[in-house]
C-alpha cells in the first residue's frame, strides 16, 4: 500500500491483495509502542465538549458515503437524561461494490478503529458501541472480536471506565455481525438488524440521535470516520488542514484531511492507496496504479460506488473532493473508491449489470424501489439483447427519474442511487445504448378511403 504523509495508517505497511491470513495484523501490544492510545488518553484530559468541538473544527466529513460532518453530528444528540443508555453504531458492513477500504483497517490496525471508537464515546457521553460488521467479512470479524477481547485486557472498555479508569465513563464494546444484506449499510436498516428485526430503513422523523438503538439516543458513525478522529485529535488542527482541499464553490464545506481511496477496475496496480481529498482521478491512476492496464485508454470511472453515478471519458481530471457532485453530475463523492473502466468496456454491459445488483439488494419495502428497480432491469436486459426501441430508452430514464428524483418517494437513498448510477451512464454514454436500439415507429390505420 502507498502511503502519503500525513497518513492515518502509517502504523500498517502492507500489500493490500495478500492473502488476509499471511497478513501482519497489529496487536494492542504493538499498537501501544507506536504510540497507539495516546489521542485517547489526550482526548480524556479534555471535557467532552472540546473533544467534540475540536472534531466539528477539523470539518470532518463522513467516510462512509454521505460526507456529513461527524462533529455535527455528535451535537444532534440530546443531554444525558439518567433515563437509560446510549449508543454508538459502527457502520463496517461496507457492501457497496468496489468499495473496500474499511476491510483493510480492520485487517490491519483494528486498534486505530478502537482507539476512534473509545474518543467518541467519551466525547458524546455514550454507554456501549456496537460494531457491525458485513456478514461476508469472515476473516475480519475474526480480527476485530480478538481486537475488542485485547482492548477489554488493557483496560480500554469495559466496567473499570475508559483507559483504566482514568475516565468514569465507562463503555462497552460488542460486534454483532450482518447477514448479507447491503440495505444493512443504511443507517436505520442497520439499527433494525442489531436489534434483532429485518432489516428495513426507517421512517425519518425521528433520526437516530434521538431515538436510535433500543430506543435511545445513537451516533451512527463509519469505520474510516472514527479512525480519522484519531490523528485529529493527536496532530491538531493544523496538521489535518494542511491536507486535502478548500472548496471552490460557494457555501460549500472544504475536504480537509487524506483519504483511503481503493482503486478497481482496469489499472495496472489495483489496491488501497491513502492520498489527500482533491486529488485528481487521473493523478491516482498513473501515479499511484500505474496507470491504465496494458495501455488501454481511459473511458470512465464509478467515483464512489455505483450509487455515486459514473464520471465520463472527459472527467479523466476530476478531483476526487466532496464537491465532485455538483460539478461532475454525480451524486457525490460516495466512499472514494473508483471503479475505473478502458476503452473496450460495453457500458450497456455496465448498466444492466449495476441495476441488477440494485435490484436483487432492494428491501421492497417501498413500492417505486421495489417494482422500478425491476423494470429497469428489464429494459436494460431488452436493450443490451437488441430488442430494443428508441422508446424503451426514453422510458428506462423516465423510470429513473420517477424512482428517485421525486422528493419523499421512497424511504432510503437505495432508489436514488439506481437512479443515478443508470442515468449518468446512460447520459454520458448515450451513443453506446442508442446504437443498440431500433427506431419507434407508431402504426397507422387507414381508413377504406385511404384517410
Amino acid at each position: 500500500m502507498r502511503l502519503q504523509e500525513p497518513a492515518l495508517t502509517q502504523r500498517i505497511p502492507c500489500v493490500p491483495f495478500a492473502d488476509p491470513k499471511s497478513r501482519h495484523i497489529v496487536s494492542c501490544d504493538e499498537f501501544v509502542k507506536t504510540g497507539g492510545y495516546k489521542a485517547l488518553e489526550k482526548a480524556l484530559h479534555l471535557k467532552p465538549q472540546e473533544v467534540i468541538d475540536l472534531v466539528k473544527a477539523a470539518v470532518l466529513r463522513g467516510r462512509g458515503g454521505a460526507g456529513f460532518p461527524a462533529g455535527l453530528k455528535w451535537t444532534f444528540l440530546p443531554a444525558p437524561d439518567g433515563k437509560g443508555k446510549r449508543y454508538l453504531a459502527i457502520n463496517a458492513d461496507e457492501a457497496e461494490p468496489g468499495t473496500f477500504k474499511d476491510r483493510l483497517l480492520i485487517d490491519f490496525d483494528p486498534h486505530l478503529v478502537l482507539e476512534g471508537i473509545a474518543i467518541a464515546c467519551y466525547a458524546c457521553q455514550l454507554d456501549a458501541a456496537y460494531f457491525f460488521i458485513r456478514g461476508e467479512y469472515h476473516h475480519q470479524a475474526k480480527v476485530m472480536e480478538n481486537a475488542i477481547k485485547e482492548a477489554y485486557a488493557h483496560g480500554i472498555f469495559g466496567g473499570q471506565g475508559l483507559m483504566n479508569g482514568a475516565s468514569t465513563q465507562k463503555v462497552e464494546c460488542y460486534l454483532h455481525r450482518g447477514a448479507g444484506a447491503y440495505i444493512c449499510g443504511e443507517e436505520t436498516a442497520l439499527l433494525e438488524a442489531i436489534e434483532g428485526k429485518r432489516g428495513w430503513p426507517r421512517l425519518k422523523p425521528p433520526f437516530p440521535a434521538v431515538k436510535g438503538l433500543f430506543g435511545r439516543p445513537t451516533i451512527i458513525n463509519n469505520v474510516e470516520t472514527l479512525a480519522a478522529v484519531v490523528p485529529i485529535i493527536e496532530k491538531g488542527l493544523d496538521w489535518w488542514k494542511s491536507c486535502g482541499v478548500e472548496s471552490t464553490l460557494p457555501g460549500a464545506m472544504p475536504s480537509w484531511g487524506p483519504k483511503l481511496m481503493g482503486v478497481s477496475g482496469h489499472v495496472a496496480r489495483p489496491g488501497v492507496f491513502e492520498a489527500p481529498l482533491g486529488i485528481k482521478l487521473s493523478t491516482l491512476i498513473e501515479e499511484y496504479c500505474g496507470g491504465m492496464r496494458a495501455g488501454k485508454k481511459f473511458k470512465g470511472a464509478i467515483a464512489g460506488g455505483v450509487s455515486m453515478g459514473i464520471l465520463g471519458t472527459d472527467q479523466y481530471e476530476a478531483m476526487l473532493d466532496f464537491d465532485i457532485g455538483r460539478k461532475c453530475d454525480v451524486l457525490g463523492l460516495g466512499t472514494a473508491c473508483p471503479t475505473v473502466f478502458d476503452e473496450d468496456t460495453d457500458m450497456v454491459m455496465v448498466a444492466r449489470n449495476i441495476s441488477r445488483f440494485f435490484k436483487n439488494e432492494s428491501c421492497g419495502q417501498c413500492t417505486p424501489c421495489r417494482e422500478g428497480s425491476g423494470w429497469l432491469y428489464k429494459l436494460l436486459c431488452r436493450i443490451e439483447a437488441g430488442d430494443a426501441t428508441t422508446a424503451d430508452l426514453d422510458l428506462l430514464l423516465e423510470l429513473a427519474g420517477s424512482m428517485g428524483l421525486t422528493p419523499g418517494t421512497t424511504i432510503c437513498g437505495l432508489a436514488d442511487g439506481n437512479n443515478w448510477a443508470i442515468r449518468t451512464i446512460v447520459n454520458k454514454f448515450r451513443s453506446e445504448f442508442e446504437s443498440r436500439v431500433k427506431p419507434h415507429y407508431i402504426a397507422v390505420t387507414l381508413s377504406a378511403s385511404g384517410r
